[in-house]
């Protein structure tokens, strides 16, 4: 796929992104949740391996197509990687699947109620890599407990810096403030969050647009705004501990937001099952959050 295609595909497309991008600080849980045991793996190597196995096999699986996944999020190893001797990357463009590289390198210690990104160094390389291997954007994540307004101005704008520096290289940033939703305050950090989210996207130089990643608000249509905002290509939603039940009900609330779920994607795979098993797991799965993504409820926004 051509980037405008990709483009295309993403701002138009009726689907939802998947966030296969667990890394080395979450992968264990995930082999757990996915039935692999810490013994059944040593050292890094194996633990990546046996995640990869299990990435390969959701990307190859035939319930995993570009008619209802039109995006994955991956970890930079998997971007590196192969599947059945094809670069990861050549194989979802095969699909009709738009590839995302996670680029942040986790979080610093919480200070005026968020968390900032760690420094990324290397992040210039390894965006000029990311773009020769046929990758379309980038994923950056940080995390907001608490409605302080500072805070959250300084997470907004360490997003957009890191934003524009993706754009530079000819790729669309993801930007994703997350807001915890186990926050007693979620409500109020929602609300100071799209404040600052408008007053700093609107005073971006030139004309280029971003994508936002963003816990499902506690209102439903409180991210309206964004959704309509000029330099927003897309809004999507991550599950943030929610069950895919729930987090299914609540997306389907928000106009004009599609999904980019990884453990409720993920929440019912198990290395045991069959292939025949496995397929109709992941399927009915992708065909809850496509549900989700594109056929809004009766609560959600006019």
């Amino acid at each position: 796929m051509q980037t405008s295609e990709m483009t295309a595909k993403i701002a138009e497309g009726n689907g939802f992104i998947a966030a296969l991008d667990q890394s080395g600080g979450s992968t264990p849980k995930a082999l757990r949740g996915y039935g692999v045991s810490d013994d059944e793996w040593s050292g890094d190597e194996e633990m990546f391996a046996k995640i990869h196995e299990m990435r390969s096999r959701i990307i190859t699986s035939p319930a995993f197509t570009g008619d209802k996944v039109i995006g994955a999020i991956l970890f930079e190893r998997t971007m590196n990687g192969e599947i059945d001797g094809k670069p990861v990357p050549g194989v979802l463009h095969d699909k009709g699947i738009v590839p995302f590289i996670k680029i942040d390198k986790g979080l610093e210690e919480q200070a005026n109620g968020v968390q900032l990104m760690k420094p990324m160094p290397g992040l210039d390389d390894l965006l000029d890599h990311s773009r020769v291997l046929g990758m379309f954007g980038t994923k950056e994540r940080s995390v907001i407990h608490e409605p302080n307004r500072e805070g959250i101005a300084a997470i907004v704008a360490q997003q957009i810096e890191i934003g524009r520096q993706v754009l530079s290289h000819g790729l669309m940033p993801i930007l994703e403030p997350e807001t915890n939703i186990k926050g007693a305050n979620r409500a109020e950090c929602d609300t100071i969050l799209v404040e600052e989210l408008e007053k700093q996207l609107s005073a971006m130089p030139g004309d280029e647009k971003v994508m936002l990643k963003l816990s499902i608000p506690v209102k439903p249509g409180h991210y309206d705004a964004l959704v309509d905002h000029p330099r927003v290509l897309r809004v999507v939603a991550l599950s943030g501990g929610y069950e895919r039940p729930e987090a299914c009900e609540e997306l389907a609330k928000n106009r004009g937001m599609i999904a980019s779920f990884s453990r409720a994607l993920l929440q019912d795979l198990r290395a045991s099952m069959s292939d025949a098993e496995f397929d109709k797991s992941l399927g009915g799965a992708i065909d809850q959050i496509h549900a989700a993504s594109t056929q809004k409820t009766a609560s959600a926004s006019a």
